[in-house]
């Protein structure tokens, strides 16, 4: 299932300008990094992926959510409407994202 939603974040980064494309496989890493096993669950709507992926790093629940009105990747406490903890997009360097993810 993860590499349908990898998938799934490829193609709507393409439709969306490539604004994430890069750093979405760099999230993805730091995911399967730092996730703990079996925690991983992914957002299905109308038979399709959706854009949140839930995940559990040190016993702490965060959603990954694209937020099409500023076109990044934001990292949310516990629910995809959670408090907002980080953004990313193509902009964000992979030792940022390193950074953030030694911190969860």
């Amino acid at each position: 299932m993860l590499h349908r939603y990898a998938d799934g974040v490829m193609g709507r980064a393409d439709h969306h300008a490539g604004q994430v494309k890069g750093i979405a496989l760099a999230l993805l890493g730091g995911i399967i990094w730092r996730g703990e096993p079996g925690s991983i669950e992914i957002k299905q709507y109308a038979g399709g992926l959706a854009n949140v992926l839930w995940v559990t790093i040190s016993g702490t629940r965060y959603a990954f959510a694209y937020n099409h009105a500023t076109e990044k990747i934001e990292i949310r406490d516990r629910t995809q409407s959670g408090t907002m903890l980080h953004s990313f997009d193509n902009q964000t360097s992979v030792a940022d994202v390193e950074g953030v993810f030694r911190k969860l």
